[in-house]
C-alpha cells in the first residue's frame, strides 16, 4: 500500500478518533457529543467551519488559488441498537450503536481536514466537507442543502466514502451509475366489515382481503417491471384485529418500494394503488392509500468514478479497486449527487482471520480498524486529482 507518511504516521490518532467517536454514538440530530469533538478538532487545527442544521458542520479549506470546489461527506449518526461487542472502545450510551461504519467515516473526514489543511498552499480551489447528521433517518443531507451547504463557494463534484463489511481490508468497491436504489413509501388501509369467526359469511374480512392484497403486488414486480430492469415491493408491517376468533373492521398495511430508475419507480407508484385497491374492492372491502416518495437512487457520475478508481489504485495498487455490486439500500447522499456530479464508493473492512464479519446493522457488527488509513489517503489522492484536472 503507497501510503504518504503524513498518513501512517497519523494511524494512532485516527483510530484513536475512531474509537472515541464509536464510545458515545448518537441517533440523527441528537450527535451534540460528537459535533462538539468535530469542531474541538477543527478549531484547533485552524480549520474553518460553522455549524448547520445543528448538530452538522461544514469545513472549509482553501487553497492558494482560486479553483473548483469539491466536497467529501461523513455521516456522523448511530443506530437504536444494544451493542454486543466486548471491546475496550464499547458504546457508553446503552441502546445506542455505531453500527454502520458511520464512526469511521467520520474520523476519516477528520483526519483528512487536518492534513489537507497542511497541504492547502499546494493546491488551487476549496475542498469541503460536510459532516452530516441523520444519514440513518430522518435524513440530514436535504436540510443541509437547504442551509446552503452546495453554495459559498459553489460546490462542483462531491464525493462520499462508505464503510463496507461486504469486502475485505485493502480493496474499495467503485462503480459508475446507480449504486443504492430509490426509497419510497406506503400506507395502505383496508376497511372491511367485523363480525365473529365463525360467521365470516356476515363480514367482509380485511385480513383475507389483506393476504389477497399483499399477493397480488408482488405480481408487479414480476409481471409489470421489464425483467432487465430491478424493483423491489416489500410489506413490512400488517396490523389488524385484537382476538383470535374476531374478524375485525380494518387492517392497516405498510411496505417499501425501491427501484434504480425514475419510470420504474413512477410505474410501481402507480400500478400499486390500482391493483391493491382493485382486489380490495371485488372482495367487497374499501381501500385508502397514501405514498410518500424518499430518497431518490444513488447514481455516481462516469468520469468522477473514475477519479475515485484512478486515486484508489495510486493508493493501493489497481488490483484494490474492485467493481461495486448496486444495493437495494437507499441513501440521502443521492440528493447531493443529484445537484452535483460525484461518486459514492465502498472501503472494504472485513477480517475474517479477526472474527470482523458481521453485517452492518448488526448488533456485532464491527470494522477492521487496518482499512482506515486507505480512507483517508484515498480522500488526499482525490483530492488532489480532482483540484489539479477540473
Amino acid at each position: 500500500m503507497n501510503l504518504s507518511p503524513e498518513v501512517r504516521s497519523s494511524t494512532k490518532e485516527l483510530v484513536s478518533l475512531r474509537r472515541a467517536i464509536h464510545q458515545y454514538p448518537e441517533q440523527g440530530f441528537k450527535e451534540f457529543k460528537t459535533a462538539a469533538l468535530v469542531r474541538s478538532r477543527l478549531k484547533a487545527w485552524g480549520v474553518e467551519h460553522k455549524a448547520m442544521c445543528g448538530t452538522g458542520t461544514v469545513a472549509l479549506i482553501k487553497g492558494a488559488r482560486p479553483g473548483p470546489t469539491m466536497l467529501i461527506r461523513a455521516d456522523m449518526d448511530a443506530l437504536p441498537l444494544l451493542e454486543e461487542n466486548r471491546v475496550p472502545y464499547c458504546s457508553k450510551n446503552k441502546g445506542v450503536m455505531h453500527a454502520c461504519g458511520h464512526d469511521g467515516h467520520t474520523a476519516m473526514a477528520l483526519l483528512a481536514a487536518k492534513l489537507l489543511q497542511r497541504r492547502r498552499t499546494s493546491f488551487r480551489g476549496n475542498v469541503k466537507i460536510m459532516f452530516q447528521p441523520a444519514e440513518e433517518g430522518p435524513g440530514g443531507a436535504g436540510p443541509m442543502i437547504d442551509e446552503g451547504l452546495l453554495k459559498g463557494p459553489r460546490v462542483d463534484a462531491a464525493f462520499a466514502i462508505h464503510m463496507w463489511n461486504d469486502l475485505p481490508t485493502g480493496r474499495v468497491g467503485v462503480r459508475s451509475g446507480p449504486v443504492f436504489a430509490s426509497s419510497d413509501e406506503f400506507r395502505m388501509k383496508i376497511i372491511g366489515r367485523g363480525g365473529h369467526g365463525a360467521a365470516p359469511h356476515q363480514t367482509v374480512d380485511p385480513v383475507t382481503a389483506a393476504a389477497q392484497v399483499i399477493t397480488a403486488c408482488q405480481n408487479i414486480v414480476s409481471r409489470k417491471v421489464d425483467p432487465t430492469r430491478s424493483a423491489v415491493v416489500t410489506f413490512g408491517q400488517i396490523h389488524g384485529g385484537t382476538r383470535h376468533n374476531i374478524i375485525p373492521d380494518v387492517v392497516d398495511l405498510t411496505g417499501t418500494v425501491r427501484a434504480f430508475e425514475e419510470p420504474v419507480r413512477r410505474l410501481l407508484q402507480r400500478e400499486i394503488p390500482k391493483i391493491a385497491g382493485g382486489v380490495a374492492s371485488a372482495l367487497g372491502a374499501k381501500f385508502e392509500f397514501t405514498y410518500r416518495r424518499g430518497y431518490p437512487p444513488t447514481i455516481n457520475e462516469e468520469s468522477m468514478t473514475d477519479l475515485v478508481r484512478d486515486s484508489v489504485r495510486e493508493a493501493a495498487g489497481t488490483a484494490a479497486a474492485v467493481e461495486q455490486d448496486v444495493s437495494m439500500g437507499a441513501e440521502d447522499m443521492s440528493l447531493v449527487l443529484q445537484e452535483v456530479p460525484g461518486c459514492y464508493f465502498f472501503l472494504g473492512s472485513m477480517n475474517t482471520r479477526r472474527g470482523l464479519v458481521y453485517p452492518h446493522h448488526s448488533a456485532h457488527f464491527n470494522f477492521d480498524e487496518g482499512a482506515l488509513p486507505l480512507g483517508v489517503e484515498t480522500w488526499l489522492r482525490l483530492a488532489r486529482r480532482f483540484l489539479n484536472v477540473a
